[in-house]
């Protein structure tokens, strides 16, 4: 077969209707997959993440043939080397690929003399977002969330939003349950042959848990889990949204995100769901709202932020951090503060954590410790299932971190041991005493919480959102033991003694 055309798919663009696959015809077509062995040895992939993109990839490139294309997939060492074999047999007249999700990408298939279809995976395309940026000097979400909410109609009445306010946040907040209530168990698929032959051929330095059948790895099983997550989770989603529990890894999260990042659902399928859901009164408007905004606000807001500033967003490390990430994330220690414990735990078990445990406990404890940025992004890249990089910039750098400066948020998200306790269990029964800033029980986010405000005082004295926390650090009685405390946190913390 020769002088037809191509269409590559990248392993995040798995869907048949979507940028150049939808116009694509078995008679006309043929569909190029490649499997690149730099990229799983880039980087030291959890177990779950690599086996679920390596086997959705296959699942879906045997339903193209199925529907009778062509396809080539190929095992190489190199993208590029990859797209030169295919090249070199097939000889096609053109290739063609939907826009890459990532800069690197883009470049690497500019560069390959791929002709780029314009994606529409996301519900805002990066030309739109510079169009809504604009002349605008600062870019909050809450400003692009209802932007996309009108101009995409979810959750409004009219003119005005459904419910009579644009954000339920404030109802959505509440501390974790104290009824030992039972959360709804993910689905889950016994693992097939192809489950175990991707297994078994992925590199001995991939760690975490065996896949025990969550996550899945076809899009009618995606879609399986999307009519469960509306009819069992979403219901009670909302008000626990934020809080976290030893006893649950769950709780009432949708676990979603994997798909949509691999191309498995897409968002609009999600918010048509919310928005039929609610309609029929099966959902309240708080938990409706709090997924649309995670859907529509933050995720697309992140997406289009990363286009926004890259490629120069990689290198921001605005206070100067220098440390490694803590031998306790990859697993070379153990830990005996209870919340990094039961976060890790899960992460480890499942490849995910949800969205206040990374930046309330891993993303806070990095920020307090003065962890490289670069580091923390590879690090979640590579340990979540919906790890990507334009998820991991603008989260860890922007969010976590504030290496941006303020970019992507107006203060430092960081907080001692009473926020955790607040929101968690996880006070409860740990050795540390989160009301203790000094001695040799004292909780080492409450001793590195004030010894971050007073080491970064030039930063963030003239912050209005945190210049009190900064002068009620300098007010201190005992400020000098906590600062001698907070560095023998940060010695035990890279032994992983801590």
């Amino acid at each position: 077969m020769s002088a037809q055309v191509t269409v590559w798919v990248l392993g995040d663009q798995l869907n048949r209707n979507i940028g150049a696959m939808k116009a694509a015809d078995p008679s006309t077509h043929l569909v190029l997959f490649v499997e690149s062995r730099a990229k799983l040895e880039s980087k030291t992939w959890h177990r779950q993440r690599a086996h679920l993109v390596i086997t959705a990839m296959r699942r879906f490139a045997a339903e193209l043939e199925a529907e009778g294309f062509k396809v080539d997939y190929r095992i190489a060492r190199s993208l590029g080397d990859g797209l030169a074999a295919h090249r070199a047999e097939h000889q096609p007249k053109q290739v063609l690929a939907t826009e890459p999700a990532s800069w690197d990408g883009r470049e690497l298939l500019i560069k390959h003399g791929v002709e780029l279809i314009r994606t529409d995976q996301f519900l805002c395309h990066p030309e739109e977002f510079e169009d809504w940026v604009g002349a605008r000097k600062s870019l909050k979400m809450e400003d692009f969330y209802r932007w996309q909410r009108r101009r995409l109609g979810y959750l409004m009445d009219g003119d005005e939003p459904a419910g009579g306010k644009w954000n339920f946040d404030s109802e959505n907040r509440e501390r974790p349950p104290k009824d030992d209530r039972s959360w709804p168990e993910p689905l889950r698929n016994e693992l097939d042959s192809l489950d175990l032959a991707v297994l078994a051929a992925l590199p001995s330095n991939c760690w975490g848990a065996e896949p025990d059948g969550t996550w899945a790895t076809s899009r009618s099983e995606a879609l399986r889990r999307l009519r469960f997550a509306i009819d069992e989770i979403l219901p009670r989603f909302g008000p626990h949204e934020d809080a976290m529990l030893s006893t649950s890894w769950h709780l009432a999260h949708t676990l979603l995100s994997p798909y949509l990042n691999l191309g498995l659902l897409h968002p609009k399928e999600i918010c048509d769901e919310i928005e039929s859901a609610y309609r029929s009164g099966l959902v309240p408007i708080a938990s409706a709202e709090g997924l649309l905004r995670q859907v529509i606000g933050w995720r697309e807001f992140v997406w289009g932020s990363y286009w926004h500033w890259m490629p120069s967003y990689r290198g921001r490390n605005e206070l100067e951090a220098t440390r490694a990430v803590p031998p306790v994330f990859r697993g070379k220690s153990s830990t005996q503060m209870r919340c990094v414990e039961s976060t890790l735990g899960a992460v480890n078990d499942h490849g995910y954590a949800h969205h206040i445990q990374r930046l309330m406990i891993l993303g806070n404890l990095c920020l307090l410790a003065g962890v490289r940025p670069e580091e923390l992004v590879e690090w979640m890249w590579a340990s979540f299932v919906d790890g990507a990089e334009w998820v991991m910039l603008p989260n860890v750098v922007g969010m976590a971190l504030y290496a941006d400066g303020g970019l992507m948020a107006t203060k430092p998200y960081a907080s001692g041991g009473a926020y955790i306790d607040k929101m968690s269990d996880y006070c409860k029964g740990c050795v540390y005493d989160r009301k203790k800033r000094t001695g040799e029980d004292a909780c080492p986010f409450t001793t590195l919480y004030w010894d971050f405000l007073a080491r970064h005082e030039s930063k963030f004295a003239r912050n209005p959102r945190v210049a009190q926390q900064v002068r009620a650090a300098h007010r201190l009685s005992d400020l000098d033991g906590v600062r001698e405390r907070a560095v023998e946190v940060l010695l035990r913390l890279d032994r992983g003694e801590l």
